[in-house]
């Protein structure tokens, strides 16, 4: 198998970011094949005994096992450091082999994290009970509080762990600030940036050091398969990342590695187009419901600040209708849009945090991040927006609203 021209740094690189997405990281074997292979493999034969030992020790280029390298997934790999601006990639199996990887390759006992408080529930699991476990101390806080950031810092800090918007509640992070802060400090961050993609924000612009994702979401975009990517510099990723890897086995699996490679062609056009739809629908939206969590309304009290970070504000968005009888009011009485915990679909779906994907939390773990009652998460899709809009005012009347 050989890599075209598409694979040489040199020329992909200088590429835009539509190009990198449909050309970036395409390797084609002998046959000359226009839509790239999907290698169903384990292991690998060798032509002899020299060749299999040199690979072994780092002496050869070559594939060894597909715990460490497979075709199929080197290139989704390569698709996604050009796509993301960065050095380097490691695929995994999920987006929460994703978080733990990043996180656990490089703390051990004795170190400090900060981290969000608004973050997907299983995040929060990693901080509130994963890490402790193993001996290593943990601050919660508000992230869209700089200050906050700045006093949380202890001598033994060595991680800042955050999405940025977060799920569900679409707080917003500064950037800049936090990345330039932990810089000064050593401090390594850690930014989740599924909600956005590299089609609508890139964290390492900003001065992140590695961005973790659950691909399972918009990269994939169709609800198919599991995946997860973790992106940084080719030192860390090798030197700190890849050991862990290696020996803890958190690959993904060659099919969904094609899946998603697949679903990054067009990536930039699902974000965009569903971020518009989720603006208008929003804007319908307000005013009809209590609160409005929207970071592409001039509402959000971040508003600004996601502007100046984002090319878009993303698909997603969650409102409040006031307790969860009216929430579940409002989801019996959809008729187009799905009830579903997943995001980043080209379907409409909606959720109750509270009793999903928050469900394994405290009450009062999720009175502190604002996963109320009546919250409702919704990732708006491909869909015409007008009849979305439709649905949600007829759930909305439905409900009482």
């Amino acid at each position: 198998m050989k890599k075209t021209t598409g694979t040489d740094r040199s020329i992909t690189q200088g590429w835009r970011p539509a190009t990198q997405a449909v050309r970036g990281g395409t390797w084609r074997s002998e046959h000359g094949e226009t839509s790239e292979a999907l290698f169903l493999t384990s292991g690998y034969t060798y032509d002899d005994a020299q060749t299999v030992a040199d690979r072994f020790a780092g002496e050869a280029e070559g594939m060894t096992y597909s715990r460490l390298q497979n075709p199929t997934v080197a290139m989704l790999e390569e698709r996604i450091a050009l796509m993301e601006g960065a050095e380097a990639c490691r695929a995994q199996a999920s987006g929460m082999a994703a978080m733990t990887t990043a996180l656990l390759c490089q703390l051990s006992a004795g170190d400090h994290v900060v981290g969000a408080r608004a973050a997907f529930g299983s995040c929060r699991w990693l901080l509130d009970h994963l890490c402790p476990r193993f001996g290593i101390e943990v601050s919660v806080i508000d992230s869209t509080d700089n200050a906050a950031w700045e006093a949380s810092i202890r001598p033994n800090t060595k991680v800042f762990f955050f999405e940025t918007p977060a799920n569900p509640t679409l707080d917003v992070v500064d950037l800049q600030f936090v990345c330039d802060l932990a810089k000064a400090h050593g401090i390594t961050t850690v930014v989740d940036n599924a909600f956005a993609t590299s089609a609508l924000q890139k964290p390492l612009e900003f001065g992140a050091d590695v961005v973790a994702y659950s691909a399972t979401k918009l990269m994939d975009g169709q609800g198919r398969v599991l995946a997860g990517a973790v992106c940084g510099s080719e030192q860390w990723i090798n030197e700190v990342l890849l050991p862990f890897q290696r020996n803890t086995g958190p690959n993904i699996a060659p099919f969904n590695a094609w899946v998603v490679f697949k679903g990054l062609e067009t990536l930039e056009l699902r974000a965009m187009r569903q971020s518009e739809n989720a603006v208008a629908l929003g804007r319908f939206m307000e005013g009809r419901v209590p609160k409005m969590l929207h970071p592409g309304l001039a509402s959000h009290p971040c508003h600004e600040l996601a502007k100046a970070q984002m090319r878009a504000t993303g698909s997603i968005f969650a409102f409040d209708v006031g307790d969860r009888a009216t929430a579940f009011a409002v989801l019996d009485a959809l008729q187009l849009v799905d009830i579903s915990n997943n995001i980043g679909d080209a379907r409409s779906l909606m959720c109750h945090p509270a009793s999903t994907t928050h469900a394994g939390m405290t009450a009062e773990a999720r009175a502190e991040m604002g996963v109320t009652e009546g919250l409702l998460r919704i990732n708006v899709g491909l869909e015409d927006v007008e009849d979305v809009k439709e649905d949600m005012d007829q759930a909305l009347k439905a409900a009482g609203l």
